[in-house]
Order: C-alpha cells, then sequence, then structure tokens
C-alpha cells in the first residue's frame, strides 16, 4: 500500500500545512479536496494561475497529485445543480493531472433508492463518468453511508446504497469505480468489510482507512487500530493492495496526533513478520500504539 493522508480530517487546514503535515510524516501522497471545504483553494471555474500555484506547492512539498476528492449527493432533489458541480471539479483534476477522484452516490437511505429516484442517481453517475472517462480521470464512489447525531453526540450511520453490498452491481455499470472505506461499511452495519472488498476488488483504485469506537448511542471517530475494526482480518485481505491507501482521521481537533497513531499502528502491522498469518494474539506483541499498551 501507499500510505498517504486524507482530505477530511485536514479540512480546517490550509493547504501549506495540508502539505507540510503529509511530507513531515514522510508520505508523498494527499488526497487533494476540489470544491468541498470552506478551505479549499480550488472550484469550477479556476484559473490557470489558480492551478499553477496548487500544482507548484504540491512540487515544493514533494507530494504528489494522485487522488482528489469532492462532496456531493445525487440522491435529493437538486440532481441536476450536483451533476454540473461534479463535472466542473472534474475539469479541475483533469487540468492538475489528478488520476482518481473521490465522489459520493448520495447520502438518502437505501430504503427510499427505487423507481425514480434511484434512476435519476443513476444517471447521474453514468453523466458524470462519461465526462470523468473522456478527460482520462477515475470517477470512485466512496462506501458512505447517511450519518445523524444522537441525542448524546454520537454517530449514527445508516445504510445508503453505497454501503449495501447486493446494491453495487447497479452502480458499477454506471462506470464508476469503488473507494473503498472498511469503517464506513462496518459503522453502517456491514458486518464483513473485509469481504466487499474481496469481492469487488478489481474495482477498487484506492481506499480510505480509519475507525471508529462504539459508544453509547453509535459511534465516534478513531485512529486505525483504537475502534471496532477487525485490522487482522481487514489487512489480510489488503496485502496484495499496492495502490493509495489514505489514512482519514476525522476529529480535527487532534488530527496530527491522530493521523500519527495511525500511520504508526499500520507501519507496525505491515512490518510485522508474518502479520496476515497470525491470530489477534499478536496485538499483544510491545508496540507504542494504545492498542498494544495492555
Amino acid at each position: 500500500m501507499q500510505y498517504g493522508l486524507a482530505a477530511w480530517g485536514l479540512r480546517e487546514e490550509p493547504l501549506e500545512s495540508q502539505l507540510a503535515i503529509t511530507s513531515g510524516f514522510g508520505l508523498d501522497l494527499l488526497e487533494f479536496s476540489i470544491a468541498n471545504y470552506d478551505r479549499d483553494v480550488l472550484r469550477p471555474g479556476a484559473t490557470d494561475g489558480e492551478i499553477e500555484r496548487v500544482k507548484t506547492l504540491f512540487r515544493q512539498h514533494g507530494v504528489r497529485l494522485e487522488c482528489g476528492c469532492t462532496g456531493n449527493d445525487f440522491t435529493g432533489d437538486d440532481v441536476e445543480e450536483q451533476v454540473g458541480k461534479v463535472i466542473g471539479v472534474v475539469d479541475i483534476a483533469a487540468r492538475l493531472g489528478i488520476r482518481y477522484l473521490r465522489i459520493f452516490a448520495g447520502f438518502s437511505s437505501d430504503s427510499v433508492m427505487y423507481g425514480e429516484r434511484l434512476d435519476r442517481m443513476l444517471a447521474a453517475l453514468k453523466t458524470v463518468n462519461a465526462h470523468a472517462a473522456a478527460k482520462n480521470v477515475v470517477l470512485c464512489v466512496e462506501t458512505h453511508g447517511g450519518v445523524t447525531a444522537s441525542p448524546g453526540g454520537a454517530q449514527v450511520h445508516f445504510n445508503s446504497v453505497s454501503t449495501r453490498v447486493d446494491r453495487w452491481r447497479e452502480l458499477l455499470e454506471t462506470g464508476v469505480a469503488v473507494t473503498y472505506d472498511p469503517a464506513n461499511l462496518a459503522a453502517a452495519g456491514q458486518g464483513e468489510p473485509a469481504a466487499f472488498f474481496r469481492r469487488f476488488r478489481e474495482h477498487i483504485p484506492y481506499i480510505h482507512l480509519k475507525d471508529f469506537r462504539d459508544v453509547p448511542g453509535g459511534v465516534l471517530p478513531a485512529a486505525c487500530g483504537e475502534g471496532r475494526l477487525d485490522w487482522p482480518e481487514l489487512m489480510a485481505a489488503l496485502k496484495e493492495f499496492d495502490g493509495p491507501a489514505m489514512i482519514e482521521y476525522e476529529l480535527t481537533g487532534d488530527v496530527r496526533d491522530g493521523m500519527r497513531r495511525s500511520l504508526d499502528f499500520l507501519t507496525f502491522l505491515t512490518a510485522y513478520k508474518g502479520i496476515y498469518d497470525v491470530s489477534k494474539d499478536y496485538f499483544h506483541a510491545p508496540c507504542q500504539h494504545p492498542v498494544f499498551a495492555a
């Protein structure tokens, strides 16, 4: 795997800071957010000068422009507007030389996605994917459910079309690829996220790695190895994956520390001899990470 940093946890950091954190960790991949968060420096219609400034900043920090992301929802009532936005972002990604662009199918409950509403979403995916293919950009739909908050502040995840394994045939028929996020699948109640990877491996060019911990009423974001995911099983499934693996830590208050803990944990796992074949007993091996402290 080629470790890098995902955009979501860095959403409150200026681009220069995002790049400094990435290179400071010894990594050369940063998922570049376009027209998604308030601090994003590029939006549809960006000038050549703005594009060149971004390229220059990435070069100066020794970080590659390979993966990008934006926010959209094709399951609501403004699908035409959302399609226009994604097409504009694809054009920016192509000008930057970005190969993979993470988008969403949408966040409505899977239970309401049928009939005309489903047809609109699928048509939107086909439209934006055709535009992206002509620009040599691979659109990747993230496995991401809907999210609400419990009265106590915990996150409550529910299934969207992109967290339902049985809905992915329809999604893949639009031509899109997959941004695989196993923590999102688990949080939405899909009990075997590693099985999803094995089933759809040929359609997954890059992934997100994070965790969620169980709390009363739902889940809260956590660093890799500090939550509910079965990491031995997951890493066994990923052992031959050689694409971008973006570390995502969703809490902005301690994002540097959280990403560092995640990277330390993942580095230990991948370096540990025989890691993919051993039982969970290896978690008792010496390591600075909190998971191994017991």
